[in-house]
């Protein structure tokens, strides 16, 4: 069960990583773009509009985030 786990907590990680918001907007992409397949020849542009949706909404969400140890923002002198 505990190599089951692990498994499971690995994928949870990999997927959703440190921003849920951005897989969430990744799956409902997917999902709108397969909806439409059936009906609109041309489904295909939903993803890289979501790409550049989830980009904008990514970086604006980090410019509204507190400085990073690793970088972005001022550690004084």
């Amino acid at each position: 069960m505990r190599a089951v786990r692990r498994f499971l907590s690995f994928w949870y990680d990999f997927v959703v990583g440190d921003d849920w918001v951005l897989a969430v907007g990744v799956v409902v992409a997917v999902l709108v773009t397969w909806a439409l397949a059936a009906t609109f020849s041309a489904a295909w542009i939903v993803m890289p509009l979501a790409v550049v949706l989830l980009l904008a909404i990514s970086i604006g969400r980090a410019q509204g985030a507190p400085p990073t140890p690793f970088g972005g923002g001022d550690h004084g002198p």
